[in-house]
């Protein structure tokens, strides 16, 4: 039997390995542990539970939690997820597959993540992808790295006053403890301002800048010009992308961009409370050595046959840790999975379809929310595809109590003190109308 009810070696095994080390008994191991650090008391551990009795107590954990129909948006996003993702997610040689080092076992792995760098990159328009990052907040900061290690020795990035208040916050922790420079570059009528940006970019110093392409008023910023006047000072764009927007959308190449990031929970991740998500990046080819992260390529075996293997490792921490250009050695390559099931179930066609519902949606419930008389346009000749902002002319609080009482998550404030709503293509036109329903009433 063994010592540990969940260790799987006996008694002998232990005895065999205290032997091996030279020393007693376990406690031997923290001989070097002062007494008084030492816990000594009882661990305050519930009764074992029967499997039954164990599910009945999650089952009334999970109770606890509200669900709520979303109106909101902010970065993450209610898309629907075909059933086929988490089905095919949840077998054993994807749920509990590890680091890809061994090309010999690990095809399957190296094959989906390929197919996923291939899937973003078809979206992007860019040559190269990496195998994904932790979420878009950290693929920005990981941009902003990105863009000063191209410059080599230009330290200031400019970052747009309209992307999402959780990227720039990000940004500007990375920004602090690498001692790069930030500059922000302003918000005029709802979008980024090119003539703010010109004037920065005089300043110098300009390795690169980061602007949305669709930012966090919901607006699909007209970024005419704006990699060419970068690119005229010697500096890089990189945008931050919704990339189920990309569906229909300018990609980031035909907008001249250098590298695009942004977040992939709107590919049918589910919100979660927060999580798990995966960031994409990628960037044209001649940046492609300072790309952070794992990168997959397609080569041929000893028998001439189609394989894959991580390539340009020289570029990773578990090769050359002090010249590395990220220090991610893990990354979100089950989520980067979900999302190339859910490319290759929804094509290019049911990518569309989403987008034309959410704009319906969103046109449909802006203009409702307008006839409240609740409410009043803040940037009406912009355009937005499923996120947008209202000024209230009514308590903005009571209004989101009132709407959680009834069921909705909606209304979210900007630090502008607008209303925020979003509708995805899984909001139906009766939940819309029931949520104009309650704002009429308060």
């Amino acid at each position: 039997m063994s010592t540990f009810p969940y260790f799987p070696h006996t008694e002998e095994d232990i005895r065999q390995m205290l032997d091996r080390i030279g020393v007693k008994s376990l406690d031997d191991l923290y001989a070097d542990v002062p007494a008084d650090f030492l816990y000594k008391g009882e661990y305050d551990l519930p009764d074992a539970k029967s499997e039954h009795e164990v599910r009945a107590l999650f089952e009334a954990l999970a109770a606890k939690n509200t669900k709520q129909t979303v109106f909101a948006g902010a970065g993450s996003y209610d898309h629907y997820t075909p059933a086929i993702v988490p089905y095919l997610l949840s077998r054993s040689e994807f749920l509990t597959a590890y680091t890809p080092y061994q090309c010999e076992i690990s095809q399957g792995t190296l094959r989906y993540i390929f197919e996923y760098q291939s899937m973003i990159c078809t979206l992007t328009g860019l040559d190269v992808s990496n195998a994904s990052m932790y979420d878009g907040p950290t693929a920005a900061a990981e941009a902003m790295r990105m863009m000063v290690a191209c410059a080599k020795k230009k330290n200031t990035v400019l970052v747009s006053a309209s992307l999402l208040p959780q990227v720039k916050d990000v940004v500007r922790t990375y920004a602090k403890y690498y001692g790069t420079t930030l500059k922000e570059i302003p918000v005029v009528d709802g979008q980024t301002s090119f003539l703010s940006m010109k004037e920065l970019l005089e300043q110098g110093d300009v390795a690169g800048a980061i602007i949305p392409s669709v930012n966090r008023f919901g607006i699909v910023e007209n970024l005419s010009g704006f990699a060419a006047e970068l690119h005229l000072s010697g500096a890089l764009l990189a945008l931050y992308c919704d990339p189920s927007a990309l569906g229909v959308l300018k990609t980031p190449a035909e907008l001249d961009a250098d590298i695009a990031v942004g977040d992939g929970q709107s590919l049918g991740i589910p919100m979660s409370f927060g999580g798990p998500s995966v960031g994409f990046m990628a960037c044209r080819k001649e940046h492609m050595r300072k790309l952070p992260g794992r990168i997959v390529g397609q080569t041929v075996d000893a028998d001439g046959k189609r394989a894959f293997v991580l390539t340009l490792q020289a570029r990773e921490q578990h090769i050359r840790r002090e010249k590395a250009t990220s220090n991610i050695c893990s990354n979100e390559s089950l989520m980067a999975l979900f999302v190339t099931i859910y490319l290759s179930v929804m094509g290019p066609q049911g990518l569309r379809e989403v987008n034309e519902k959410c704009y319906s949606g969103s046109h449909y419930l802006y203009n409702e929310l307008l006839k409240t008389g609740k409410f009043e346009a803040v940037f009406p000749d912009k355009p937005f595809l499923k996120e947008f902002v209202l000024k209230p002319l009514v308590d903005l609080d009571a209004l989101r109590r009132r709407l959680q009482e009834a069921g909705f998550f909606a209304a979210l404030p900007t630090e502008e003190g607008y209303a925020s709503f979003c509708v995805t293509e899984k909001r139906s036109k009766e939940e819309i109308d029931a949520l104009v329903a309650i704002v009429k009433e308060g």
